[in-house]
């Protein structure tokens, strides 16, 4: 059963992606604006985003760093200043892998600064509009971009995990809050794709996608009406089973998986 609208037709549609500078974000944004939406990208770097709207004509770019509350600000209410949002997807975040041996206590913080503080950024910029649209009688959407690293700890990810697993946590509640009132919330949770940040990664990783796959798998959650969108489907449900597996088990396994 759907628990959001389902979304299956673009065309017109105004779609707003925070971190779309490159990875599963671009792939995201070059496929909706294929499918005729009026895509904005916003990430922080200007040459990037220049990139993309030279790409795909018709597309906006507004550079921003989420971290800037003000900055997020000012860029949502030029982007509303022209009218209702339809999507708002929130794509941006920061990976460094870390253990606990090696505590860098500054790159702890810029996960919680990107990933999470930079989401509540948005939401607070833009929830009052997409209140204000459902009431209207739009059906707007937001959405929040987590990962599997969220559901359980994994190998690495000291500062990631964590950041992800609020993100997850915050999108349930925003579901129960905003849903009743109109507004469609979905959380996004990848297992891994190839992009900038898990190149870093330095052990095996399973069902490893492009970000075209990904793209193509979220905007077909998007079209079902899904509330979490978990891809690949196989690899991300094995992991879902092993979250229910007692410690002593999902610590062995984990390790067999990826090497470590």
């Amino acid at each position: 059963m759907a628990l959001n609208p389902p979304i299956t037709e673009w065309h017109g549609r105004r779609v707003w992606l925070v971190g779309a500078s490159s990875g599963i974000g671009r792939a995201v944004a070059s496929l909706l604006h294929a499918r005729g939406a009026q895509v904005c990208v916003s990430a922080r770097s200007q040459g990037r985003l220049d990139e993309f709207v030279r790409e795909h004509p018709g597309s906006q770019a507004l550079a921003l760093d989420v971290t800037d509350a003000a900055a997020v600000a000012s860029a949502a209410r030029q982007l509303l200043a022209t009218g209702p949002l339809d999507l708002v997807c929130y794509c941006a975040g920061h990976y460094t892998p870390q253990t606990a041996d090696a505590l860098d206590l500054d790159e702890l913080l810029r996960h919680q600064r990107v990933n999470v503080g930079g989401a509540l950024h948005v939401l607070a910029a833009v929830v009052p509009a997409l209140l204000q649209a459902a009431k209207a009688g739009g059906t707007p959407h937001v959405s929040l971009v987590a990962s599997v690293a969220g559901w359980r700890g994994l190998p690495q990810s000291l500062g990631y995990g964590p950041t992800k697993a609020a993100l997850i946590n915050l999108a349930e509640n925003l579901f129960l809050d905003l849903r009743p009132r109109g507004v469609a919330v979905s959380v996004i949770n990848p297992g891994f794709v190839d992009t900038p940040l898990t190149a870093q990664n330095r052990f095996a990783m399973p069902a490893l996608l492009s970000p075209e796959q990904a793209a193509r798998a979220i905007v077909h959650g998007w079209g079902r009406g899904r509330f979490e969108l978990h891809f690949p489907r196989r690899f991300t449900a094995v992991l879902k089973c092993m979250r229910c597996l007692p410690y002593r088990w999902y610590f062995f396994l984990v390790h067999r998986i990826t090497g470590l």
